[in-house]
């Protein structure tokens, strides 16, 4: 499969990303346990986005810039599947709110199983982006059974709002108690404690497998997303590993707004069914990128204004479904 990634480029990425953690890492460690406000989580918000664009204005300008096509392309290429990445990582926010509150972790200690959680999904989702890369690449009609995973995803996404996750019934869950010792309470921000004398796990150790569970699941829908946007190994990697850098600050600032931005999960129906309605297509019409970007872009916007607009409904109790 041609990328245009070469030695450099990977190893630049890499430190890039191994920086990036590390202060996050360091900051986090000099903050200790604290509840994020939502100033703070605004402000390493846009610090995680500036970062991403600037990567992008790297690799922009690195390919020749504006005077070579193929750097306007990758640039065009890395900020659409950044985006389609970032709106879809939207819905894994509201499931760990709904996760947290279910666990009752405190505000405090919820960073620290984000932190792990993203970590552990960074391998999983690189792990699963080389192997599609590699089927994609082997067999191309796999692009096909992609688009349309992805319109009967949209299409069941569309239905299935109001349906709320019963964490009760998750085979994971219900597998990690039946086989780890579980403390009945929390001890900070420690993965284990003893009780008795017994060094046992505690809760906030379910919450960080459920975690990366729960990114697996999305991930299952987000990469064959971005694999409709470009098929270059770098660019799908990239992309996707800014937009989940992100993603902690990001919880933190979307938590509260759950039921002010309620119609976005239609927004992103729409767009996973276009993405894959565009996958199907491909060897008809080929949607450029560029538009791609636009209509992502638009119906997010529209989604987001006119759950401003109109208020969600509370009526009568919610369909609870298992994860």
């Amino acid at each position: 499969m041609e990328s245009i990634g070469t030695p450099l480029m990977w190893g630049v990425f890499s430190t890039f990303v191994l920086i990036a953690l590390a202060i996050d890492f360091l900051v986090m460690r000099q903050q200790g346990a604290h509840k994020i406000s939502m100033r703070e989580a605004a402000i390493w918000s846009a610090i995680w986005v500036a970062v991403s664009f600037v990567f992008c204005g790297g690799l922009w300008w690195y390919l020749g810039g504006i005077s070579n096509p193929e750097a306007n392309q990758k640039a065009t290429e890395f900020i659409t599947g950044y985006l389609i990445e970032k709106a879809l990582a939207v819905d894994n926010i509201f499931v760990f709110l709904l996760l947290f509150t279910y666990f009752k972790v405190k505000p405090e200690h919820q960073k620290r199983g984000l932190m792990i959680g993203i970590l552990g999904a960074l391998v999983l989702r690189a792990v699963m982006i080389v192997i599609g890369a590699w089927l994609i690449a082997k067999f191309h009609w796999l692009l096909y059974i992609f688009g349309a995973f992805l319109v009967y995803t949209g299409i069941k996404m569309w239905f299935a709002q109001g349906v709320e996750i019963d964490f009760d019934k998750n085979a994971l869950l219900i597998w990690m108690r039946k086989h780890i010792r579980v403390s009945s309470a929390y001890d900070g921000e420690k993965l284990f404690t003893y009780v008795d004398g017994v060094r046992t796990a505690t809760p906030l150790l379910l919450v960080i497998g459920l975690i990366g569970f729960i990114d697996i699941v999305f991930a299952v829908d987000s990469i064959p997303a971005i694999f409709a946007i470009t098929t270059d190994p770098f660019i799908v990697l990239t992309s996707n590993v800014f937009a989940i850098l992100g993603l902690r600050a990001m919880y933190f600032l979307l938590a509260g707004a759950h039921d002010t931005f309620h119609l976005l999960s239609y927004g992103l129906a729409i767009v996973l069914a276009f993405i894959g309605a565009k996958m199907l297509l491909m060897d008809v019409y080929k949607i450029p990128i560029l538009v791609s970007l636009c209509v992502t872009v638009s119906v997010l916007v529209i989604t987001m204004i006119l759950s401003v607009l109109i208020p969600p409904k509370h009526n009568g109790e919610k369909e609870t479904v298992t994860n």
